[in-house]
Parts: structure tokens; sequence; C-alpha cells
């Protein structure tokens, strides 16, 4: 929705340009992601389903153990579909913001939503490559008696993990950059100036997708890495920090001697508010999780779940719901469809905020205590939280319910 949706119909506008630079390859990226879900669809039905958690880690997805070669096919060649997809639009988007701008519009005039299309584009021609080739050995190992992921005959299932986890955690960036540059527009807009150190909010955003993509190994702090690489991979996660918090900064120091409104007419300046309280909580919770001896004893507990839900749940979502509020009368005109600025979107605002919050916030605590994801059975000292984050998920349901009512 953030890339796709949004990066199709307003970096052109932003820029300039009538229309992206080949928009029948655009039109087939479109087709090729519908018949990649109704590939992957078909792995749910066939036989006992894939079993591999989402991360198709070897063996469980390759030899004997296989729950199901025949779902590991389907689900393989939906992802490889679904990638040629995403790879044909970035390169859309990377070729139109290039080479189509306006006449006087230079790289430094460029809107900081058009940089972000720009950056993540980048990021997914650089990655999916590599998680293309990962998904691929899987297959020949499944088809062709290829060995690349067994340890008996001299393969390696940690170069999978490596393989995956370079474009794995980039494509958290990859999700979220483009709610950067959103943000950046609603805040510019709502505070009626430019955003505060808009060439810093640049560089931050590239700094950010570089170091993103140098620092997948603390996925992996558990596969017995030395103790010299658990340090590089700690220390630039935490320097992913320092330009994140430069954002941060820049976003707050733009409201500075402006007087935006926080009323009901301006939820989606509100929605972008929140969205800078809670993308840093997220981001601080990460930055603990970078130390790898922290997350030795962390990895795979509910406060990783915690974390990554901050910067997506309670980050790109909102962001989601802003660029929503924001842009939706720009898409259909307020003739056709109002803009959703009534008193429900207050309430949509304040029931997702809370049930979002109430579903994650919990799941630190218990990740502290040491409850682990993906086991759904937990001690009756554990009751409390994940019974407050049940009651989180049902207020996030009903705000769906609120935002789909009329005006």
């Amino acid at each position: 929705s953030l890339f796709g949706g949004f990066g199709n119909y307003f970096s052109v506008i932003y820029q300039g340009s009538n229309e992206i630079i080949f928009p029948r390859i655009n039109n087939f990226s479109i087709l090729l992601l519908v018949f990649s879900y109704l590939i992957v669809s078909f792995s749910l039905v066939s036989e006992y389903g894939a079993g591999t958690g989402w991360t198709l880690y070897p063996p469980l997805s390759t030899s004997f153990l296989s729950l199901s070669p025949s779902s590991m096919y389907f689900l393989l060649s939906g992802l490889l579909v679904s990638g040629l997809s995403s790879a044909l639009t970035s390169l859309n988007f990377f070729l139109t913001i290039l080479n189509m701008r306006c006449f006087s519009m230079n790289l430094k005039l460029l809107p900081l939503f058009n940089w972000s299309i720009l950056i993540t584009s980048v990021l997914l021609l650089l990655t999916l490559p590599v998680l293309s080739g990962a998904v691929v050995m899987i297959l020949s190992d499944l088809s062709a008696n290829t060995l690349f992921y067994d340890p008996i005959f001299g393969g390696d299932p940690v170069l999978y993990q490596h393989l995956f986890w370079f474009f794995g955690h980039p494509e958290v960036y990859i999700l979220i950059l483009p709610a950067f540059g959103l943000i950046s527009q609603i805040i510019s807009a709502t505070s009626q100036k430019i955003i505060f150190g808009n060439q810093s909010m640049i560089f931050a955003m590239s700094s950010i997708s570089l170091l993103g993509s140098v620092v997948w190994g603390h996925h992996m702090y558990t596969v017995g890495m030395e103790i010299d690489t658990r340090a590089y991979f700690s220390g630039v996660t935490i320097m992913i920090s320092l330009p994140t918090g430069t954002k941060i900064f820049n976003w707050l120091s733009t409201y500075l001697s402006s007087h935006p409104q926080l009323t009901l007419s301006a939820s989606n300046n509100i929605y972008a508010l929140m969205f800078l309280l809670q993308f840093t909580i997220g981001g601080a919770t990460g930055v603990i999780l970078g130390n790898s001896s922290v997350d030795l004893a962390l990895h795979d507990t509910y406060y990783v779940v915690a974390h990554f839900h901050y910067v997506l749940s309670l980050g790109a979502v909102i962001a989601i719901f802003a660029s929503t509020i924001h842009y939706l009368p720009k898409i259909t005109s307020p003739m056709i469809i109002p803009s959703p600025t009534s008193q429900l979107s207050l309430y949509n605002l304040v029931l997702v905020t809370t049930g979002i919050t109430l579903t994650f916030l919990p799941m630190h605590f218990l990740g502290f205590n040491v409850m682990p994801r993906r086991i759904p059975d937990y001690p009756d000292s554990f009751h409390g939280w994940n019974f407050l984050a049940s009651i989180g998920s049902g207020v996030t349901l009903l705000s769906f319910a609120i935002l789909k009512k009329k005006k």
C-alpha cells in the first residue's frame, strides 16, 4: 500500500510527470502479484501445508524432514513470482524518478516522498536477487538432488539464513521508508513549511538504508558466531539509531514556530504525531536487541515480537491511516467520498492507538520473562499480560469497523 499504492499515484504528481516510465510493465507487475498470491494459496491446500514457518529454514524446507514437498513447491514458486513483480515495480520507480522529473527539478528539490520511493526501489533491486537465489537453491535441493543446505554432504543450512536475512532485514526498511516520506509530506503540509533540515533527511534515509543492508547478522546471533562478528553486527545495528534520531528531531523541529491544528479536522496530523511516538519506542527497543548479549537472552521471545510490531503495526499501519485521511480527498475528490475528518475519525484514532498499544506493550514484559514466540501454551503466571493483549486485538478489530463507516 505505502510503496505500490501511494507510490504509483503520488510520486509522478510530486515530480511533475504525467506517467511512470513503463506503464504497461507496471500493469504486468500487478497481474504477476495476483498470480503469485494464487500460487501461494495452493500451498495452503496442498497435502499438509508447508509447515516451515515464514522463514522457510532448512532442513524443514528441503530434506526428508519437509512436511509437504508439493506445498513447498507452490510456496517457493509464488515467492519467486512475487519477487519478480516487486523488481519490475522497483525498476519502474527508479527509472521514473531519475529520468522523468520536470525540467526545473533536480535531486536536491525532489520531495522527500519521492526520495523515500527511490531509496526503497534501490533496496529492493539489490536484495531481491539474493532472496531469489536462496529460494532457487531450496527448489534445487528439493527437486534436483543438489546439496546446498544439507550438512551431511557438505552443505550449510546457515548459508540460507545469511541469504534470507540479507533480504529480510532491509525488507523492514523497505516497508517503513515510504512511511517516512508520507509522514514528511503530511507534517510539511499541516505545519505549512518545508521539513526542517530537508537535506539531512535525505542523508538520514540513505544512511538508514545503507546501514540496514549490512546488519543482517543480528538476526543470527544464536547460530554460533564468533565474538568479533557479533561485535561488528552489534555496533553497526546501534549506529542506525543516529540517522533515525536525526529524522525524529527534524520532524519535531518542523513544528517549532508553527501552529499545527490538533482538532477533529486535522486527525491526520494527530496520526503523524502518534507515528513519531510509537516509531521512537519501537526503534529504542531495537537498539536494546542490537546488543548481542541481550539478544541471546531475548532471541525468539515475545520481546522481539513487540519490537518489530511497534515499528510496523504502530509505525507503517499508522502511516497508512494518516496518509489515507490526508490523501483520500485528493484521490477521489471530496464531492465523491467525503473527507474522513468527522468525529468517527477521532474515535478510530483513539481506538487504533489504544488497541495496538494494548496488544503489543504487554509483550515486552512477557519477553523479559522469556516467554517464547510461536508456542501457544504458557504458564498461568503469564495469563494477565496475554489477556490484556487479547483485549487489545479486539479493540483494534473494532477500530477497523468504525473506519469503514460513512461520515
